[in-house]
């Protein structure tokens, strides 16, 4: 393992992160010593209508995986409509291999309140909410804490810091399921209904939490907004890219010396991101990876200096999505792989919608098949259209983001389908675990 050149460690942009390693970083002392609330009592100054074209200024693009402009989702809240309005923070972290908003929460909790609290300041919300998946007990532990601690330092509450605006937030733990990752199942979950996905139009802009304008934001959104508030819309554009502006979170995961987040200006490589983690394991080369999690297409050794920004891997053929960077090398199996992403897609399935509640269910049993050596050429056809019939028909991503390791792997990789098929790679599967595939 050789240290990371100059230029690639120049790549490393700790804004988000720069606090985790500091001694007692999740306590509202040690964050108030590092700028903490600063950027709070510089916004309250403002006007909301400001802080929404800052927003918009810096480019700021969620950071869940869809990428859209925060600032614009922000100016969709109708104002002066006589309605309440609500700041729901999605901490639903479900995607397989995404860890970034679990560590964020974990060792710098009042990085995302003072963001709610901005947030809700511009777009006139006297309550927010942040959903945080079930499992996450110590993260939501460390919330309930610091929203504990900004209550009682006035940071929430009624007339906060004498500017006369009041907010409540309340931390809620779900139950635990992928679906609630999609922001209109959030909302039904939060609403007290089954995590199921909403038709949309109306949108939750206008008819969203208790059928109010709602703005939906990833954890890492908001907590990018208090360093945009003190450091301004051109600080935050002097890292990334043009169209994907400031720094991201990368999770990475799989066949590297040193697996964990690094947050880097977006753009950066997968090539400079494995340097950056000390390279592959010894004896070990890259042969695929998720640039975003599994329900993104996947990219081969091929795809090493792709710019890891949503133009970049949107035109490789992927999609950015969490920035979930799982690597795989040439001892794994992209066949079994996918498999096991598939059989997650299927027990997380909502069950609202035909396509996915069936495709996901009959591909696992082809997959199962193909693994146990008794897969037909004909499965091949049969998994490609099955994908095709839930690809834009599914009600929601869910269905979608299932069908991208399928597609993916079948086109960079056919031969390994075809390997275990014909008979040149050993059975994966038993024949008990091949029962209820047939």
């Amino acid at each position: 393992m050789t240290a990371p050149r100059p230029e690639t460690l120049a790549k490393l942009t700790p804004v988000l992160t720069k606090r985790w390693l500091s001694p007692d970083a999740w306590r509202i002392g040690t964050y108030e010593k590092l700028d903490g609330y600063a950027a709070l009592r510089k916004a309250l100054k403002a006007h909301p209508d400001d802080l929404i074209q800052l927003i918009k200024d810096s480019g700021l693009r969620g950071r869940g995986g869809a990428g859209f402009p925060t600032g614009l989702k922000w100016g969709f809240i109708p104002q002066g409509d006589g309605k309440p309005h609500y700041l729901v923070v999605n901490a639903d972290e479900g995607e397989p291999g995404t860890c970034k908003d679990l560590p964020l929460m974990t060792h710098d909790p009042h990085s995302l309140v003072e963001g709610v609290i901005i947030a809700s300041y511009a777009i006139r919300a006297n309550r927010a909410y942040i959903y945080i998946r079930g499992e996450a007990v110590h993260a939501a532990r460390r919330l309930r804490n610091a929203v504990r601690e900004a209550y009682a330092k006035g940071y929430l509450g009624r007339n906060i810091q004498g500017s006369g605006f009041d907010l409540d937030l309340v931390v809620h733990s779900g139950a635990g399921a992928y679906i609630c990752g999609e922001e209109t199942a959030l909302l039904d979950s939060l609403e007290g209904f089954r995590g199921q996905p909403r038709l949309r139009p109306p949108f939750p802009a206008t008819h969203g939490l208790y059928a109010s304008p709602t703005v939906v934001n990833n954890v890492g959104t908001i907590a990018s907004v208090p360093y945009i508030v003190l450091g301004g819309a051109d600080w935050w554009k002097t890292m990334g890219t043009e169209k994907s502006s400031g720094p991201m979170i990368y999770s990475l995961s799989g066949r590297i010396a040193n697996p964990g987040q690094f947050e880097c200006s977006m753009g950066i490589t997968l090539r400079e991101l494995i340097e950056l983690a000390g390279g592959m394991q010894p004896g070990h080369n890259l042969k695929f990876w998720t640039p975003g999690g599994s329900s993104t297409p996947l990219l081969t050794a091929e795809h090493l200096d792709v710019p890891l920004d949503f133009e970049g891997v949107a035109a490789a053929g992927s999609i950015l999505g969490t920035t979930a960077t799982q690597i795989f090398s040439d001892q794994d199996c992209p066949v079994y792989a996918t498999y096991r992403w598939l059989e997650f897609y299927h027990h997380e399935s909502c069950g609202k919608c035909t396509p996915c509640r069936e495709g996901n269910y009959w591909m696992v049993r082809v997959y199962r098949r193909i693994l146990a050596g008794q897969g037909t050429h004909e499965d091949l056809d049969t998994l490609l259209d099955t994908c095709d019939n839930i690809l834009g028909r599914s009600f929601c991503g869910l269905g979608d983001g299932a069908t991208s390791p399928v597609t993916s792997s079948l086109k960079y990789f056919k031969q390994d389908y075809l390997d275990y098929i014909e008979g040149r790679t050993a059975p994966k599967l038993s024949e008990k675990q091949l029962v209820g595939a047939h």
